[in-house]
């Protein structure tokens, strides 16, 4: 990933997608030229000059002052995601040559978080890392994501764009996608040059057109919280709020939970899964079973 190209696309994709009145600004002229606010407009906006602004824009975010960034923000409405997004890149761009390394992540979860999975018996509880591998899960998690468990090196990310089977597991899948690859957008920024998560990028531009459209984008958002609907093989649809917590011990990791609203019938499906995940063969990643006679 060529990072002068990845500010100049965030930075005009961002620019496109608000027009003058959302701006609060006059639209002099009939016929503009660019489907959102000029660069002129833009840099007015954020208090720098028109020249100063092109550079940004050109890819050349070296010098770029926290003050100008977050006027650049506000300029482009950009939200939380968006914002620490911009920063991100302006770190890259400031980096030295002895910092531009891959940081240092953990590859499995310590006994602790282990326990801490296995402890909770009714909520489905999963660990990922920063390359969207599932390291770690408790049976009912499993046992919820069994399409996904069926791989031996189960990843979301993967399974959502080149398993047939993701289109019917997830109910929402074109939100999922759209969701899953700005949070992986996020993540590249935040670690430009590991070549693992490059090379699953790469993998996915190459194998998917629909990754590639939405790579494309330039979309970032956080995925923390939200709900999430899929139809389970065994159980059929349901409806799950889920939570996704960063672990800061453990660099790159971050725990999701599920839960279904009391008495609801998403509810009851939870419930027959537990019990068919404890009727079921042992679950365990790395293996191809999910299930049993």
């Amino acid at each position: 990933m060529d990072h002068r190209s990845e500010v100049r696309e965030f930075l005009s994709s961002r620019r496109d997608r608000i027009t003058p009145d959302q701006a609060g600004l006059p639209a002099y002229g009939g016929n503009r030229r660019v489907p959102g606010l000029r660069r002129e407009e833009v840099a007015l906006l954020a208090g720098v000059s028109v020249d100063y602004y092109t550079r940004l824009e050109r890819g050349d975010l070296s010098g770029a002052s926290p003050s100008v960034l977050e006027a650049l923000a506000r300029a482009l409405q950009l939200d939380e995601a968006e914002t620490a997004h911009l920063f991100d890149l302006s770190t890259t761009a400031n980096a030295t040559p002895s910092a531009r390394r891959p940081r240092k992540k953990a590859d499995a979860v310590r006994p602790s978080i282990q326990r801490i999975l296995d402890a909770m018996t009714d909520a489905p509880a999963i660990v990922s890392n920063a390359y969207f591998d599932y390291v770690a899960a408790n049976p009912l998690a499993r046992a919820l994501y069994s399409p996904v468990f069926a791989d031996p090196a189960p990843n979301s990310a993967r399974f959502a764009f080149l398993n047939p089977a993701a289109q019917d597991f997830y109910v929402e899948w074109e939100k999922n996608t759209q969701e899953l690859v700005a949070a992986m957008r996020g993540e590249a920024g935040r670690n430009p040059f590991d070549k693992r998560l490059t090379d699953l990028v790469g993998e996915l531009s190459t194998r998917s057109e629909r990754f590639r459209t939405l790579w494309a984008a330039h979309d970032v958002k956080y995925h923390r919280s939200g709900v999430k609907r899929l139809h389970h093989p065994v159980v059929g649809e349901i409806e799950l709020a889920y939570e996704a917590f960063e672990l800061p011990a453990d660099p790159g990791m971050r725990m999701s939970t599920y839960t279904a609203e009391p008495g609801s019938a998403s509810a009851d499906a939870l419930k027959m899964l537990a019990s068919w995940a404890a009727s079921a063969a042992p679950l365990a990643l790395g293996g191809a079973e999910v299930g049993g006679e």
